[in-house]
């Protein structure tokens, strides 16, 4: 009998761990780095790399994916990978992102953000906002919409994508439609149930979490001027429309419901999708039913506020 009655579509990765051992992520970020690479993009779907200035000017990487049959001006979608902050997008991140352009449209910015435990905190969420505003100032340019700007992430992603909002919040910055987070890290702490409780799960788990922190840390324990984790605002007020999904059977799980919670408390408009037998990372399994069916529910969301007049009552938490 299984311990975690996981749905068939993910049995296949049930003893699968993510390994994030300090010596061997150079050997997997060059692994996962080929894959992307060569991974090709989706029929009907452009990529450019791009450089831009990255935290205190050093040079990093976005990759603009777009349309090729599209000539008007598009809203823009600014997404940050999932990895723990230590490794590399992974091959299906491209086959995500080529869904979002073609079935929204719009055009995806993926941010190639610096990764720990060479840059520790707070590099990569710096680099994500230096993105979003190189997004801003060099749109037009690149046929972006600017104002129509989305972030979304996934895991570690998902808290950059959420730590993004804060700043441009915090600092009077761009203004920002929407965020789609998907089983997002959110909380340092590691107080929550499912944090305590799933300490063995398929792909991720809480000892995975736990050492993810020290290694984005380093020997950091925090920032003067920022918060080390999205939950750990002092105020979770004007901030951006959310849509947050959670796995079941993801450590992360519970962190992601009461972030969603909190923003609705404090005057956010939240969607809460708490996927059932799934497991963290679950995109994965490409050809899975629950696959097709989270990402279509993300693309309406997608073209519910890049192209429709929002209206607090559409967007309920459930």
């Amino acid at each position: 009998m299984k311990k975690y009655p996981i749905l068939a579509d993910f049995e296949k990765y049930e003893k699968l761990k993510t390994p994030i051992n300090r010596l061997l992520l150079p050997f997997m970020n060059m692994i996962l780095e080929s894959s992307y690479n060569n991974r090709k993009t989706a029929e009907g779907v452009k990529e450019e790399i791009v450089r831009i200035d990255g935290y205190l000017n050093e040079k990093i990487e976005i990759r603009i994916y777009q349309p090729e049959d599209i000539k008007e001006d598009l809203p823009c979608l600014i997404y940050m990978h999932g990895g723990a902050f230590v490794l590399k997008s992974a091959a299906f991140h491209k086959q995500l992102i080529c869904e979002y352009v073609k079935t929204t449209p719009c055009k995806v910015i993926f941010v190639d953000y610096r990764l720990a435990p060479r840059h520790v905190f707070p590099v990569a969420l710096e680099d994500c906002y230096k993105a979003l505003e190189w997004t801003i100032e060099n749109g037009m340019k690149y046929g972006i919409d600017i104002n129509r700007i989305a972030v979304g992430g996934d895991s570690a992603g998902g808290a950059l994508a959420a730590g993004v909002c804060q700043l441009a919040r915090d600092r009077k910055g761009p203004q920002i439609l929407f965020q789609m987070l998907i089983y997002p890290v959110i909380d340092s702490r590691l107080i929550t149930d499912s944090m305590k409780n799933f300490v063995d799960t398929p792909l991720w788990n809480a000892r995975q979490n736990k050492k993810m922190w020290k290694l984005y840390l380093g020997k950091k324990t925090g920032h003067p001027t920022l918060n080390v984790s999205p939950m750990e605002a002092e105020s979770l007020e004007n901030l951006p429309p959310a849509y947050v999904e959670v796995a079941d059977f993801d450590c992360l799980r519970d962190e992601g419901i009461h972030y969603a919670r909190a923003l609705q408390e404090q005057g956010a408009c939240v969607e809460l999708n708490q996927t059932r037998g799934t497991i963290h990372g679950f995109e994965i399994a490409e050809d899975s039913d629950i696959v097709k069916k989270s990402i279509d529910r993300r693309v309406r969301l997608l073209k519910h506020f890049f192209y429709n007049s929002f209206k607090r009552t559409d967007f309920p938490v459930r």
